[in-house]
């Protein structure tokens, strides 16, 4: 009976965050499940359709795998683009002399901005006729591109856009910079170790677990990459079409470039009302996801130094 009475305290105990798991995680997880496999549109019941969802995903769904390459572009871009602009601001902070705290809520302050107000903040910017970048540039004899405009500048304006928000990381990276013990330092210089070897040899090995980290979560949200693209190409399309262009509120807009999987999925489910189809986007989605991030840190081991601890 007490060891019952301690079970029934710690399940009374982890009850809130067991209730809040299954209703909000454990449950949705399972329908989207069952309604891969279903034909549902929201407003008739699901009906069974078995794998048709998968096999027209993986046959005939001639947009997924344009949003299959944007993905993966905007991954393998702006992933080592933010980790290794994070570090670099993070070195610089920690090399700063005067004026430390002011810089650092400088570099923070972009990732407190809400992703739909920042994106529309660098929409007006680069703007290509109005913007002040385009403007600057056209003063110094440069023509400038069309940013959000243009199928080949469209991506990179996003990734400019992920560049300016990295303060995240940044503050996660400038806590790894001043924990690794100064001793090492002070060793490695008295062996003759130079700025960059004392960097390459004692603090990118102390900071690799939290350099993994960073990557894992950058990838994670690059598979899950919606607002900024999403707004972007609206607000994009919308300025296009009132300078008398013939651009419409398209899918992806430019041509197609900005359409990432998370939108594809989003106008399946919400645009098309097919709910099915999306629930095996999502599905897979949660695939991948999982199956990156063990390759990702199966691969690290080689690599990842974890201070005072086995690999």
């Amino acid at each position: 009976r007490a060891a019952w009475r301690r079970r029934l305290t710690v399940l009374a105990f982890l009850s809130p965050w067991i209730a809040g798991f299954t209703i909000f995680f454990g449950y949705p997880l399972v329908m989207t499940g069952y309604l891969s496999f279903t034909h549902y549109d929201l407003l008739s019941p699901p009906r069974w359709i078995g794998l048709a969802n998968y096999r027209y995903m993986f046959g005939s769904d001639t947009q997924i795998w344009a949003a299959v390459k944007n993905t993966l572009w905007f991954i393998a871009v702006s992933v080592p683009l933010q980790v290794l602009f994070a570090l670099g601001i993070a070195i610089m902070l920690t090399r700063a002399r005067a004026g430390v705290g002011m810089f650092r809520t400088v570099f923070y302050l972009p990732s407190l901005v809400p992703p739909v107000a920042a994106t529309l903040g660098f929409v007006y910017v680069l703007n290509p006729s109005t913007g002040p970048v385009n403007t600057l540039l056209d003063k110094l004899g440069i023509e400038g591109p069309l940013w959000f405009n243009d199928p080949e500048w469209a991506k990179p304006s996003l990734v400019l856009l992920s560049l300016w928000g990295v303060g995240n990381i940044m503050i996660i990276f400038l806590a790894a910079v001043l924990d690794v013990p100064q001793h090492l330092y002070e060793s490695a210089e008295l062996d003759g170790a130079r700025s960059f070897q004392r960097f390459r040899w004692v603090t990118l090995p102390l900071m690799s677990p939290v350099i993994l980290f960073a990557v894992v979560l950058g990838v994670i949200q690059g598979l899950q990459y919606f607002t900024q693209a999403y707004v972007a190409a609206s607000v994009a399309a919308g300025q296009a079409s009132q300078a008398g262009g013939t651009s419409t509120l398209e899918l992806g807009y430019p041509e197609g470039s900005t359409l990432f999987y998370p939108i594809l999925l989003y106008y399946h489910g919400f645009h098309y009302f097919d709910m099915g189809y999306a629930s095996a986007m999502a599905a897979l989605l949660l695939v991948v996801a999982f199956m990156l991030t063990v390759l990702i840190i199966h691969g690290s081991r080689r690599y990842v130094h974890y201070q005072g601890a086995a690999r």
